[in-house]
């Protein structure tokens, strides 16, 4: 986060000295690095952070007494899904160079997109005192960093739900079922849901094991991934707004399924692919499926 014009002072960058992010996993802790291209909405995160801080300069360089509480915080936003979060929050007290260690838990269903982690100093609680220049509100940050995540898993990139069918009107012995609709400028996060059937045992454990897939739920997420590709690009195309032309914001859902199209058909038309669609509607089936590499990887 950039530093900006404050009614209060801030102490130099240096009083803080952060530590690169880790991702927490089961065979041990991984760097952070730009993207996570395995990930999906079934995969939560766990993240850590060593942080020191050098407390009796930061009270003294922003005129604060040397018994004030600061505390140190994370704050999440994804880009994907609109949210934005708490992470953890740390309280520090006594004075000295600290180090603090902190952990976030983060559930892949609110993220997408990118994920922004700020990091903050702040001072947790309002002051009644202290000189004019000192920071006295409580939240106000003192010192603050940002790190930028893609999430980029080759899984459905929008958000799903584990239902019964049976208690719904789609058809109660269907394995999955892809809701999409609203304006192709909407965003993308509230326009797409995939709604898995737990009756469907094969199905919903694929999901389950979206991780670290056994040969079997390959071969299903496979099936799923392509029967979404075709329903997504179908849809696409049968806007007539949708065109080489078209331009839309970044994480609307006309841009997720321009997107798709350039990723599915590199160098072809929307319009060559779109006279497929209507006019060879078997061909385009089968050229869909080579294009998404069905069971390529079972």
């Amino acid at each position: 986060m950039s530093r900006r014009a404050l009614p209060y002072r801030r102490p130099s960058e240096d009083v803080v000295q952060a530590e690169p992010w880790f991702l927490v996993t089961e065979d041990g802790d991984m760097p952070l690095h730009e993207s996570l291209s395995d990930w999906d909405y079934q995969m939560d995160l766990r993240l850590r952070r060593k942080v020191q801080v050098d407390v009796d300069r930061a009270r003294a360089e922003t005129g604060l007494s040397p018994e004030t509480a600061l505390t140190l915080a994370i704050v999440w936003t994804a880009t994907g899904s609109n949210l934005r979060g708490p992470g953890a929050r740390r309280r520090i007290e006594g004075g000295g160079l600290q180090q603090v260690e902190i952990t976030t838990n983060l559930r892949g269903s609110d993220l997408g997109g990118v994920l922004m982690l700020d990091t903050v100093l702040v001072l947790p609680e309002a002051l009644t005192t202290g000189g004019p220049s000192s920071p006295r509100r409580g939240g106000s940050v003192l010192w603050s960093d940002r790190r930028s995540l893609r999430l980029q898993g080759d899984a459905p990139q929008f958000p799903m739900a584990v239902i019964d069918f049976a208690k719904t009107s789609f058809p109660e012995s269907a394995a999955w079922h892809l809701q999409i609709g609203g304006t192709l400028h909407g965003a993308a996060m509230g326009s797409l849901l995939l709604l898995v059937n737990e009756k469907n045992a094969a199905t919903a454990t694929a999901f389950q094991n979206a991780a670290k897939p056994r040969p079997v739920d390959k071969v299903v997420l496979s099936a799923v991934y392509a029967d979404v590709a075709r329903v997504m690009i179908e849809h696409a195309l049968r806007h007539e707004e949708f065109e080489d032309e078209a331009v839309f914001s970044d994480d609307t859902l006309g841009s997720t399924l321009l997107s798709l199209f350039h990723r599915l058909f590199p160098g072809s038309s929307i319009n060559d692919v779109r006279l497929r669609f209507n006019h060879s509607p078997s061909l385009f089936s089968s050229e869909l499926q080579a294009a998404v590499k069905i069971f390529e990887d079972v």
